[in-house]
């Protein structure tokens, strides 16, 4: 193999780990799986999981509401976001000569935007969970309560099933 159809190879495989790499990071989570910890421990889906448990008064429905198409603007925007980045992936890569530092910069950019649209869309779940009376935060912490032992219980499992490799 020449030196050239290898550094090509190389070039091509590294591009490609980093647009899956950012691509996972840069589109937005649905169907209530949102990170933000072990077994989804994100505010947002911990609370969307407790809501018929929760009983919001009209004040917090109105809040939910804005909590709701605030995560679903930004899982549309993330969808966008997930398209743009591959046609930029995919353009780089049919140059003879792709710029990788280029197509990481525009990675990057995009993580670090999508970070800041989670952070805006959590904010407004918790200014929700801001109003919750005792007994709601008791079920929302019952719920993570709940998922933090399942998560622990896993992660047990995993580690009698593959030993602590690292």
């Amino acid at each position: 193999m020449s030196t050239l159809i290898r550094r090509s190879f190389v070039a091509v495989a590294a591009a490609c780990f980093a647009l899956g790499a950012s691509m996972a990071n840069a589109q937005d989570h649905h169907h209530g799986h949102h990170r933000g910890g072990p077994q989804g421990m994100g505010v947002e889906g911990v609370i969307a999981h407790a809501k018929e448990r929760l009983g919001l008064d009209s004040s917090q429905q109105v809040l939910w509401d804005n909590a709701v198409a605030a995560t679903k603007a930004a899982r549309e925007a993330g969808r966008a976001e997930h398209q743009r980045l591959h046609a930029a992936a995919r353009a780089e890569l049919a140059k003879a000569e792709p710029d990788l530092a280029a197509l990481a910069a525009t990675m990057d950019q995009a993580r670090s935007a999508g970070q800041a649209v989670r952070g805006q869309v959590r904010n407004e779940w918790l200014k929700l969970y801001a109003t919750f009376s005792p007994a709601q935060k008791q079920v929302v912490r019952d719920e993570l309560t709940r998922r933090l032992d399942r998560f622990e219980n896993f992660r047990a499992k995993m580690s009698e099933r593959f030993g602590n490799r690292g």
